[in-house]
């Protein structure tokens, strides 16, 4: 009975609300901010020079990007390209291009934000996300609420469980693991790592997602390398089957949009207000709000363009096998058809530390958010603790489908808020935007100071950012 409730709010979610509202707002970010994403695209790397600097009051750049990658590249880069491609087909593709696109403009937007509105904690180091700019900015402790129970329960419960599910899965497919043995072995390495907080999981994300990004990229760009005459043949399947040129029927450019826009923004997750909660821990360089959301730009391009699309091609270079295979198998099956057995072990590999990573980054979201559930204290702390370690035993034995749809609903709710947010805020972005371009056109370090009266009106968190 809870599987078909959440299948019909599901299907009202991402049937027309969402694709609309998160179209609207890429688009709406990508006019008011004049095409950021392609007039400062080669800034944003340029941000990656400095971008380790830290202090004792937050995490740096680096870190920040890394543990948002770490959430972002996970099992939706390998197991979610493989479900919209079954679902979809290769027109999926296409549309996560698409959503990426337009949602590099929303990233940026909600993570400039979480740094301008973010406040300092009890152990003085810098906290922030949608909630905090949904209370400050747009006075609405309700609507802070109203996001921070859905991040709870997505990254709090349901999005690990299905980081769980995927690893879980592929050890089953290459070794024959039992789900339960290798669930409840992820479980205790998450736990050591989880109790030493958000600095410990930045440093943890630091080191392991270069690794484990450079890896599979490699594998990938080796393999579509070997296969370079078929990928131009590839590339154009992609575009004519996302407008229903390839197929009969508009039924399968429907099942196209809506799969690319779901799995694209379950891996970039540009509007869902996950990335602002790492931007905001941030002592950023330049010391202005802004250099967060190209830093974070800069995440969504690395995740759903490069990484996203190896994983693509990997699949779409199959032999017309690709019906007999589902989720993380199809990824496997499609590398191990391409080098030989070793690919089912490297795929493994990779969905082991793309899954765990993002585990340990689901629990820092969720954590931040404590504070708007009156549960920042030992007892809630505990709570999301224990219910987080138990979601990925269960996410372990749980089927596919069955984690995909609980993922969809939690990532749907949070962007229906967040990205309301958003819209209601444009003013801010587009403030802070303006002020950051034109100190870095006077060749000036942009340097984000404000005097009491603009704190006042902006209503930001006195003794961050004042003169």
């Amino acid at each position: 009975m809870i599987s078909e409730y959440v299948g019909i709010i599901n299907g009202y979610l991402w049937g027309s609300i969402l694709i609309y509202m998160l179209t609207a707002c890429g688009i709406w970010f990508t006019w008011r901010l004049k095409l950021i994403q392609i007039r400062h695209f080669t800034h944003m790397f340029t941000l990656l020079k400095n971008s380790r600097k830290s202090s004792s009051q937050g995490i740096s750049s680096f870190q920040a990007l890394c543990t948002t990658l770490a959430a972002r590249v996970g099992t939706g880069n390998l197991m979610g390209v493989a479900v919209a491609i079954t679902l979809g087909g290769a027109g999926a593709i296409f549309w996560m291009w698409l959503i990426a696109f337009v949602g590099m403009a929303t990233a940026y937007a909600e993570s400039a934000l979480g740094q301008l509105y973010k406040e300092k904690d009890s152990n003085n180091n810098y906290r922030g996300g949608p909630a905090y700019y949904m209370r400050k900015g747009l006075n609405s402790p309700a609507l802070a609420v109203t996001f921070s129970l859905c991040l709870f329960f997505g990254y709090g419960f349901v999005f690990s469980a299905v980081q769980a599910n995927s690893i879980t899965d592929a050890f089953q497919g290459s070794y024959g693991v039992d789900p339960l043995v290798s669930g409840i072995v992820i479980t205790v390495f998450a736990g050591l790592i989880i109790l030493g907080g958000l600095k410990n999981i930045a440093r943890f994300a630091e080191l392991a997602v270069p690794f484990m990004g450079v890896a599979y990229l490699l594998v990938a760009l080796c393999v579509i390398g070997l296969n370079i005459d078929k990928i131009p043949g590839i590339i154009v399947n992609i575009f004519q089957s996302a407008f229903g040129l390839a197929e009969a029927g508009g039924g399968v450019v429907g099942a196209a949009i809506v799969q690319g826009v779901k799995r694209g923004l379950y891996s970039n997750e540009a509007g869902m207000g996950s990335s602002p909660n790492a931007a905001a821990a941030a002592d950023p360089h330049p010391p202005h709000p802004a250099s967060q959301g190209y830093i974070q730009m800069l995440a969504v391009f690395f995740d759903t363009v490069i990484i996203c699309s190896c994983t693509a091609f990997l699949i779409l270079l199959m032999d017309g096998t690709q019906g007999s295979f589902e989720g993380i198998q199809l990824t496997q099956q499609a590398l191990v058809q391409q080098v030989g057995s070793w690919g089912s072990d490297f795929i493994t590999l990779a969905i082991m530390l793309f899954g765990f990573t993002s585990i340990v980054a689901n629990f820092a979201y969720a954590d931040n958010n404590l504070k708007y559930l009156n549960m920042d204290n030992l007892l809630g702390r505990w709570f999301l603790r224990i219910g987080f370690l138990s979601m990925l035993v269960y996410g372990s034995v749980a089927t596919l489908g069955e984690m995909i749809n609980l993922a969809d609903l939690a990532t749907g709710l949070m962007t229906v808020v967040n990205v309301t947010a958003l819209f209601l805020l444009s003013k801010a972005v587009i403030t802070i935007t303006k002020d950051y371009q034109q100190q870095l056109k006077a060749k000036q370090l942009p340097t984000y100071l404000v005097d009491e009266q603009e704190v006042t009106a902006l209503k930001l968190t006195p003794g961050i950012w004042n003169k």
